[in-house]
């Protein structure tokens, strides 16, 4: 089992260049990949969407890289737009202050180069080389494996998780069992009670009567609900130890969870029963939530 939530990064440098792959993740419905590159690494967009599509199958992935210069063969660049931007408002500062009689200082090199953007340590290139994308791509596949068994190891607690509420239903399901025979005793007694005010006043079939109480004692039954909780605890178990993506299928099973429980409940007739029937989809909508992060 795997979790739809993951980190990873790693930084390494070649080619005059230094640069960082980060990978995040988070639930969602299908694989949902975002990329976020320089435009000039575009070409390698292609391959990494395939290497994911080829280890992963649900998520909202976030691919970072950034590229920088290593300072060996390019030093800091200075942005012209943003320098443009950036006289631009000082040269409308100073007219203003003019126009008001403020004295200003005169402005300096460095007080530009300060400005925010105007200097970046970005690299800025005319394309990829060879060389480059096969650095690249190597570094991302070791990060993206790190990726995955970052996943892995969410995956490994959720199932730890998911396996004691598994457990807890399993236990429910014995204390259920365990009252039936109270239960039916005491609806017994009840329906004989009513049984009993009606002959009193009323004269009536006895086997019509017998017929009613039998079709009553069908409908409150609760015998097939339990073995359909005990047939999905059993198939959750298997989805739990198994390494496919299931994800989507636990939580349709989580639905059929629910609506057995919810049977029980509605059939219960007995406090008993009726509170352990609440204590199981407490249960199970505890671990529909879990379900949600994985994969």
């Amino acid at each position: 089992m795997k979790s739809l939530t993951g980190y990873a990064s790693l930084e390494n440098q070649g080619e005059g260049l230094r640069w960082q792959w980060e990978l995040r993740s988070v639930n969602g419905k299908g694989l949902d990949l975002r990329i976020r590159m320089p435009d000039w690494c575009a070409p390698i967009e292609a391959e990494l969407r395939k290497r994911v599509g080829a280890v992963l199958a649900r998520g909202n992935v976030t691919i970072g890289l950034r590229i920088y210069s290593d300072g060996s063969a390019m030093g800091a660049a200075v942005d012209p737009e943003a320098l443009d931007r950036a006289l631009d408002q000082i040269a409308q500062i100073e007219a203003r202050a003019a126009k008001r009689g403020i004295s200003l200082r005169k402005t300096s090199a460095s007080d530009i180069l300060s400005v925010r953007g105007v200097v970046s340590e970005e690299a800025r290139t005319e394309g990829m080389t060879d060389a480059l994308t096969a650095l690249l791509l190597a570094d991302f596949d070791v990060a993206l494996a790190a990726f995955v068994d970052s996943r892995a190891g969410e995956g490994m607690a959720l199932s730890a998780v998911i396996t004691r509420q598994l457990d807890t239903i399993s236990d429910q399901l014995v204390s259920i069992r365990a009252i039936l025979p109270a239960r039916a005793e005491a609806q017994a007694e009840v329906l004989r009670a009513g049984m009993s005010r009606i002959l009193e006043t009323e004269q009536l079939d006895p086997a019509r009567l017998h017929q009613e109480a039998a079709v009553l004692a069908v409908k409150s039954d609760v015998t097939e609900e339990l073995d359909r909780l005990d047939a999905h605890v059993a198939a959750a178990r298997q989805l739990v130890a198994s390494d496919a993506p299931v994800g989507r299928k636990f939580d349709f099973l989580c639905q059929e969870f629910n609506r057995e429980a919810n049977t029980l409940c509605s059939k219960s007739q007995h406090s008993g029963l009726t509170e352990l029937g609440l204590e199981m989809k407490v249960t199970i909508d505890q671990m529909r939530e879990q379900i949600q992060n994985v994969e």
